[in-house]
């Protein structure tokens, strides 16, 4: 009886939640109501209520984008912010019903056991019976249900659900020696990702009903025990349409900052990726990079990211910009669970010519270090300009680590452009070949295809125009030229980095959020971003380590011990409850 009513009140003050949105009910009225009302009310009455009360109404977002017309950041000056294609009951009824019923005791018991915690201190919480992976899944849910509903506090990042979820999770036992530290652990997808169950739409109306298999990656995920949650927006296309907002999607909406809604940049393209991680949405996500994909959003949202060598995790099954440059990467709230998920991912693919294998022994993610006796690089024009680079430098010396100021060598990355273009307009069709189930009812083949089927309704396809497709549609450049400009600036992004590394004797170069990442992903280098302060205003900004390729391993123990040094992070003060 206690575990019905508890979920009844629940269900109540979720219900409220949407009312208030809606300006059904003032604020404060239905905050006081639910929380203070003793009644109990039947089951039976509550699923009434619902047919009456849809989860979620649409709203008139024009007053906030107003609001954001004059915003500092021209990219941050709005068209829309709620998607015009998207019925969030649909992604939010199907398991609306279980995770009303989770009492509000045990996720306040939970809280401090969950919130901002690593994968080992939740493995070890089940192991001991505190709580259950069906728990756990809904501890997240709760969370998404309770900020993602509400227009108000809405992050505009989750954009599909997996239905099987809480079935998948009672079917796991508590954790053991023989599973991988990932099992039983929620994890959310950026939407390019592809995965049995949820559409993968890219963020794009032309892939709204994509079905595919899972994607390589994920099927790795699902062998080693983790529970896929769901799927979050991102920059549609992997911001490789427009000249647009970070984290906008016609599908999905416009992604907002949890440290400053329409306050601060959300990054991109992994936009959803990083919000929902900062918000304690899910243990963990997956985002994807090109260039600075994962290491911007992670950096706007103060989380860890890694952006890995080229190779080191398969892209068979994700929606491509470049199959010269693009790999997934994981994004977390510390680094050991960057670590757990990136090792979940990992396996040999036939299928991706770039994939490797990597016979690395057993949480080789994990080792101890220290940054006592350690050599970084730290640019000169970061040392001038940002405050919180030097301040940290400062706290990296005090700990015993030498700081080498330097200016990287002067090379030119002319022709970067171009690698995107052409592998765009080569790689999408092979996707939709290989990799797409209903292609047959898509009728789109080409970037020409896209491109055409956007003209035919832009204001709410491509509110923002199509200048990055225009661009791979007039671009000229042949196999021979595409074939050149890819050595060089493979040698020429390498270069930037090894002189210094090399001259220096450096362990990693020092850089801020994705200021570098244009050159580690020509030199196809990998990169770990962790947070490193806040500026004044509350904007989140990371210390990003890079190292040569397939020193992951190397930049997660220093990234520890920096990491365990400045204990930057702090959860977004809205999404604390």
């Amino acid at each position: 009886m206690g575990r019905n009513t508890n979920g009844i009140a629940l269900s109540l003050l979720l219900l409220f939640f949407m009312l208030q949105s809606c300006q059904f009910l003032e604020k404060k009225d239905a905050k006081d109501k639910t929380e203070e009302s003793p009644v109990l009310v039947d089951v039976e009455e509550i699923e009434e209520i619902e047919k009456e009360q849809p989860l979620w109404i649409p709203y008139n977002d024009s007053a906030e984008v107003a609001e954001n017309a004059n915003h500092e950041q021209e990219r941050m000056r709005y068209k829309f912010i709620q998607s015009k294609v998207l019925d969030k009951n649909e992604v939010f009824t199907p398991l609306y019903a279980e995770v009303a019923k989770f009492p509000k005791e045990t996720y306040k018991m939970m809280k401090p056991l969950v919130l901002e915690q690593d994968i080992p201190t939740i493995q070890k919480h089940i192991s001991s019976g505190r709580f259950t992976y069906v728990d756990l899944v809904l501890f997240y849910l709760h969370r998404i249900y309770k900020y993602e509903l509400p227009n108000g506090t809405t992050l505009n990042t989750i954009i599909a659900l997996n239905p099987t979820i809480l079935d998948k999770a009672k079917r796991l036992d508590a954790n053991s020696d023989g599973h991988h530290p990932i099992y039983g652990m929620p994890i959310l997808l950026k939407d390019n990702i592809g995965v049995v169950g949820m559409n993968t739409t890219a963020g794009a109306i032309a892939f709204q009903d994509n079905r595919t298999d899972d994607a390589f990656i994920v099927n790795q995920l699902k062998t080693n025990g983790a529970l896929i949650l769901g799927k979050v927006n991102l920059s549609e296309w992997a911001n490789f349409i427009c000249d647009c907002p970070n984290g906008q999607s016609a599908v999905g909406g416009q992604t907002l900052n949890p440290y400053g809604r329409r306050v601060f940049d959300t990054g991109g393209s992994s936009a959803g990726s990083g919000t929902s991680v900062a918000a304690n949405y899910a243990v963990a996500a997956v985002g994807t990079e090109t260039s600075g994909s994962i290491l911007s959003p992670s950096g706007q949202n103060s989380v860890v990211g890694m952006k890995p060598t080229v190779g080191l995790l398969s892209r068979t099954g994700i929606v491509p910009i470049s199959s010269t440059l693009d790999t997934p990467g994981p994004m977390t709230k510390n680094v050991i669970d960057n670590g757990i998920l990136l090792d979940a991912m990992r396996g040999f693919d036939e299928s991706d010519d770039k994939s490797v294998q990597a016979d690395w022994p057993e949480k080789w993610y994990a080792e101890e270090s220290t940054l006592k006796g350690k050599r970084f690089g730290a640019f000169k024009n970061y040392i001038k300009s940002d405050s919180i680079y030097v301040q940290t430098m400062e706290k990296l010396k005090a700990a015993g680590a030498t700081i080498i100021e330097f200016e990287p060598p002067e090379v030119k990355f002319e022709g970067f452009l171009s690698i995107l273009n052409i592998d765009m307009k080569n790689d999408l069709p092979d996707y939709i070949e290989t990799q797409i189930k209903n292609k047959g009812s898509l009728h789109l083949k080409t970037v020409q295809d896209m491109a055409e089927f956007n003209l035919q309704d832009s204001l709410k396809r491509i509110p923002y125009g199509q200048a990055r497709f225009d661009g791979i549609l007039n671009d000229t450049t042949s196999a021979e030229g595409l074939k050149s400009i890819k050595k060089t600036l493979k040698t020429n992004g390498r270069t930037y980095f090894d002189i210094p590394m090399r001259e220096h004797r450096l362990d990693a170069v020092l850089s801020i959020n994705n200021y570098d990442a244009g050159a580690a992903a020509v030199a196809e280098y990998p990169a770990l971003t962790i947070p490193m302060g806040y500026k004044d205003s509350g904007e989140p900004v990371n210390l990003t380590f890079i190292a040569k390729q397939y020193q992951e391993g190397k930049l997660y123990t220093l990234g520890a011990a920096f990491e365990a040094l400045v204990k930057a992070r702090k959860i977004p003060e809205t999404y604390k409850d």
